[in-house]
């Protein structure tokens, strides 16, 4: 455990970026899988369903959870399998 007052702000700064980025990372991840099961099912909402799972990744990108190529190969994936579908 850290004993200058400023490393032990750090910590906890650190502690709870960690946090939210898990959690953000998460919740995209989640909106790509509802994206892809719902393109697989043919659901009548895929189209919504695929536009908000686009809308989490450009949000992600500019975060800097993602780069912004792994942002647009998502994107153009997720796209492409909805177009085929």
């Amino acid at each position: 455990m850290p004993q200058i007052k400023s490393a032990k702000k750090r910590v906890k700064v650190a502690a709870k970026k960690a946090a939210n980025n898990k959690a953000a990372n998460s919740a995209l991840k989640t909106a790509i899988k509802k994206a892809y099961a719902a393109i697989d099912e043919n659901a009548q909402d895929k189209d919504a369903v695929v536009k908000a799972a686009v809308i989490k990744i450009d949000k992600a990108a500019a975060k800097n959870l993602l780069h912004k190529n792994t942002a647009a190969r998502k994107k153009s994936n997720l796209v492409t399998k909805l177009n085929k579908a």
